[in-house]
């Protein structure tokens, strides 16, 4: 058995017959060119804006993979603009060897406004934790490389305890009224077989038989091919507006702000560990943050870098580390379709949560690899409303669908199944607020990467083969592949629902 979850409802509720305000306002404000021409008596106009009028009711109204019309419009445009201006195109300082700094971050498109700073010396072994600052979308953020057993050999009891206690993460993270968003970031790269090597060459006897020498090589090669390699991030995002108040509390800075982030890790690490299940978090250092995002944008290079850390123990004079300059890729283009970076390319797709629900665990296909190569990422986002904003929500949403209801009632039209049962998840919201639940709006982005050696678009076609087979819908990113690459590959706090401040 598996615990399914089905507790969720639409963002929002339309309350004229599904239609949202504005929806409803572009509907009734294209009608009057109608009644005008009636009232006048020009009957040949008023069917000319008649249809005129069912066009833009159709293109309000009627949404097409994901957007309306005029978003799809409002997208392209956009889109073929920052092409031909050539504003989306990136290419490294490093690479055109203009690179001032290298402690600098030079990473593309939503990214480019990022900024690394070293914190204070925390915990026991005095480790510098990366304080990740978005000076676009004015928000501070932390990551920590975390390790989770799984939950694919549970029992129901144990599933559900975990994801009470995600719940409470979640609720704690509300009541601090700090934390803006909590991303949880899944990589599947392949097994490069580097630190079998180097355990290889530390224990392997030069006196050993010739015939055990080549099954262990044999055996090797075959795990390596067969394998893959997971990784864990968990990144809490603070925004700026908030952090500055309690700041200046601490001291105001860079200084100030850290000493609040830092007293939040202990209670975010104590409930990661406890109520989620995790058996390591480690809050990551600069040069960690760096390895991470640069093995994002260019799997293929973890394995250089292992071997030069390993030879880093023998050698302490041998640079392991990856410099910010050079954390990014070298050069990237975004595609309509596909998003294209170094010697790589990416596709991106959302997911869409079944009416029934979604049993833990159920993404496990979606993270599975089909061949050798490829990496599969996955970024769970769940955005955390303020008490307020929560509230004003609730009354809102409950207030349109009782208004819908009572529409429907003076319409005489039957109210289908689908519409009654968000209805009621709407008024059951109220209750959990006031029990002090939070108010989340989590959304998916899972993406695969194949070197450009592959087809990209058939690797794709797996992607959303492997998300309905786990029971989702998929929907790809149509126009937005490199914010959707970024977001859900590096852990660096990027949001797909957070707007440039």
């Amino acid at each position: 058995m598996s615990a399914i979850y089905s507790d969720y409802s639409r963002a929002r509720i339309g309350w004229f017959f599904g239609l949202s305000g504005w929806q409803l306002a572009v509907v009734a404000l294209s009608t009057m060119p109608v009644f005008w021409s009636v009232q006048s008596g020009a009957w040949v106009s008023a069917a000319l804006f008649l249809v005129l009028w069912l066009i833009i009711v159709l293109v309000t109204v009627t949404p097409v993979r994901g957007r309306s019309a005029f978003g799809w419009v409002t997208a392209s445009l956009a889109f073929a603009v920052g092409g031909l201006t050539g504003w989306t195109r990136f290419r490294s300082k490093a690479a055109a060897g203009r690179a001032d700094s290298l402690d600098e971050a030079d990473l593309p498109g939503a990214l480019h406004a990022v900024q690394v700073h070293d914190g204070p010396p925390h915990g026991a072994s005095f480790a510098r934790v990366a304080i990740i600052q978005n000076h676009a979308a004015r928000t501070w953020a932390v990551t920590a490389a975390v390790v989770h057993p799984g939950i694919g050999l549970h029992e129901l009891h144990d599933r559900q305890r975990q994801g009470r206690g995600l719940s409470d993460l979640l609720d704690m993270a509300c009541q601090t009224e700090l934390v803006d968003e909590i991303l949880v970031l899944v990589r599947t790269v392949p097994e490069d077989g580097a630190e079998r090597d180097q355990w290889l060459a530390r224990h392997r006897r030069a006196s050993g038989a010739p015939a055990v020498r080549q099954v262990n090589d044999e055996l090797q090669q075959t795990l390596t091919r067969a394998s893959v390699r997971t990784e864990s991030f968990v990144t809490v995002v603070i925004p700026e507006g908030r952090l500055a108040r309690h700041a200046k509390e601490s001291g105001g800075g860079l200084e100030g702000r850290a000493r609040v982030i830092y007293g939040l890790l202990g209670e975010l690490e104590a409930q990661l560990r406890g109520g989620v299940g995790m058996t390591s978090v480690k809050w990551l250092t600069s040069p960690d943050l760096a390895l991470a995002c640069r093995t994002g944008f260019a799997p293929g290079d973890r394995a250089g870098i292992i071997d030069a850390l390993g030879a880093r123990q023998h050698d302490p004079s041998v640079n392991a580390d990856v410099p910010w300059a050079m954390a990014g890729p070298s050069g990237a283009d975004p595609v309509a379709r596909h998003y294209s970076h170094d010697a790589w390319n990416s596709i991106s797709s959302t997911i869409k949560l079944p009416v029934r629900g979604a049993a833990m665990g159920a993404l496990l296909p979606v993270l599975t690899p089909t061949e050798p190569g490829e990496r599969r990422s996955f970024l769970v986002a769940y955005p955390i409303l303020s008490p307020s904003a929560a509230g004003r929500q609730s009354a809102t949403s409950e207030w349109a669908a009782d208004i819908g209801e009572e529409l429907r009632n003076k319409a005489r039209m039957k109210q289908n199944a689908k519409a009654r049962d968000e209805a009621e998840k709407v008024r059951r919201l109220d209750t959990k607020l006031a029990r002090g639940n939070s108010l989340t709006r989590p959304y998916a982005v899972c993406t695969v990467t194949v070197p450009k050696t592959a087809r990209v678009s058939e690797f794709g076609r797996r992607l959303d083969a492997s998300v309905r087979r786990a029971g989702f819908a998929p929907l790809r990113l149509d126009l937005a592949q490199d914010l959707a690459f970024a977001a859900s590959t590096a852990p660096l706090g990027l949001s797909l629902t957070r707007t440039a401040g």
